[in-house]
């Protein structure tokens, strides 16, 4: 894993020095081809000897929703060409830690067995991030095997107060 760390880094210094002016905006069709990069069947394709890596791009550029803003098409050509279209997920996970270390926030996962509404969402958003002192990006996903309560991921930080955890403690508890 390092491996692809140190493969995406040059890439992501690059498109977060070239994205200042629009880090927002950037982050957003970053995501998208982040997401689209994840498909293995895509990755299959792209790795074909006989497709070229216009093929690709036409193909990841038809995918992508909506047209993509020129930066986005120069820096896929340039993955893409380099043979680094695998490395794009990483490259959009080191673009992130730069966007948030810029902004001065992180990124927070809640893991939910239901929904969480909006009202709700903001309101638990506010108490995380006095718990955790910092600007919260929160996004949510919903993980049943819960089966109460949250569990929420900011970096390295977990705070787990859902009913599956609090079932092993006692049952930690009693075997012990």
């Amino acid at each position: 894993m390092a491996e692809l760390a140190t493969i995406a880094r040059p890439y992501a210094e690059a498109l977060f020095k070239a994205s200042l002016s629009d880090l927002n905006g950037a982050a957003v069709w970053v995501e998208e081809l982040e997401t689209i990069a994840k498909n293995p069947q895509l990755l299959q394709f792209a790795d074909n000897p006989n497709v070229t890596a216009a093929q690709v791009y036409e193909l990841i550029a038809g995918i992508a929703q909506g047209a993509l803003p020129a930066m986005a098409q120069n820096f896929l050509r340039t993955v893409i060409e380099n043979g680094r279209l695998s490395a794009l997920p990483e490259i959009a996970a080191q673009f992130r830690v730069m966007k948030n270390a810029q902004s001065g926030s992180s990124d927070a996962v809640v893991y939910s067995a239901f929904a969480i509404d909006s009202a709700a969402l903001a309101e638990l958003a506010a108490t995380l991030e006095q718990r955790f002192a910092r600007k919260l990006n929160v996004s949510v996903q919903l993980q049943p095997e819960l089966i109460g309560g949250i569990r929420v991921v900011v970096g390295d930080e977990v705070l787990d107060s859902s009913v599956k955890a609090r079932l092993e403690q006692m049952k930690m508890a009693l075997t012990a």
